[in-house]
């Protein structure tokens, strides 16, 4: 059996890349999809801590985090609908322009 530690380690990796994803890039492509690897780098730690403690609820709350991630794309798809649609472009700098 796989040790808790390398789920964390595998875990804490998923959610750096995705920190820099988001950091990073301009783009608001990449911006869903490294929102995405956040989240499932804490499905993969609620599992993990599930699994080491021999409960269930750990992955119950997984599966709210995948059905919350799917509501967070269907959003974020239509936003980036949108995004392109008024301005042509997905950089998320270009929407600054409708503040004033």
């Amino acid at each position: 059996m796989i040790a808790t530690e390398w789920y964390l380690m595998l875990s804490a990796g998923l959610f750096c890349i995705g920190l820099l994803g988001i950091l990073m890039r301009r783009n608001a492509l990449i911006f869903l999809m490294s929102v995405e690897l956040m989240l499932n780098a804490a499905n993969i730690n609620l599992v993990a801590f599930s699994l080491q403690h021999g409960n269930l609820s750990g992955q119950v709350f997984a599966l709210f985090g995948m059905a919350l991630a799917a509501a967070e794309v269907a959003v974020g798809l239509g936003i980036i609908l949108v995004l392109y649609r008024n301005f042509g472009d997905i950089d998320v700098t270009s929407p600054t322009t409708m503040r004033w």
